[in-house]
C-alpha cells in the first residue's frame, strides 16, 4: 500500500479541532472503582469546578501516584456511564507498547489553564 501516514487517520478541520476543551486538571483524589480492574475514579479540579473523571488506567497507575499531579483533559465531552458511574471528561495519554502514559504540563500551572 502507498499510502501517506496522514490517509490512515480521519483529518478533521481547524474550526472541528477548536470545538475540542482542552484543559490543565490537578487530580484531588484517586480510587479504584469496585468491581473494575482497570477503571479509576478521579476527583479533578478545573479551576472553577470539580469533575469527576473514570480513566481505564488502574493496571498502569497507582491511585496513590496521581493525587496533586496535574494531567490534560477533555473538558467538554459529553459525560458517559461506566460501571454506574458518570465520567465528566477524559485524560489524555499516549498510547505506547508499555500502556498509556498520561499527558501532563512541563511545568505547574493554574487548575483549569486552557490548551491552545
Amino acid at each position: 500500500m502507498n499510502e501517506s501516514w496522514y490517509t490512515l487517520f480521519m483529518e478533521i478541520s481547524l474550526d472541528d479541532f477548536k470545538k475540542i476543551e482542552l484543559k490543565v486538571g490537578t487530580v484531588l483524589e484517586v480510587e479504584r472503582v469496585e468491581g473494575s480492574e482497570k477503571l479509576l475514579k478521579l476527583k479533578v479540579d478545573l479551576g472553577s469546578e470539580q469533575r469527576q473523571i473514570l480513566s481505564g488506567i488502574a493496571k498502569f497507575y497507582p491511585p496513590e501516584s496521581l493525587v496533586n499531579k496535574q494531567i490534560i483533559v477533555i473538558a467538554n465531552l459529553q459525560p458517559r456511564t461506566m460501571m454506574g458511574l458518570e465520567s465528566q471528561g477524559m485524560v489524555l495519554a499516549a498510547d505506547t507498547p508499555d500502556g498509556p502514559v498520561i499527558l501532563i504540563p512541563e511545568k505547574e500551572v493554574l487548575a483549569g489553564a486552557g490548551i491552545k
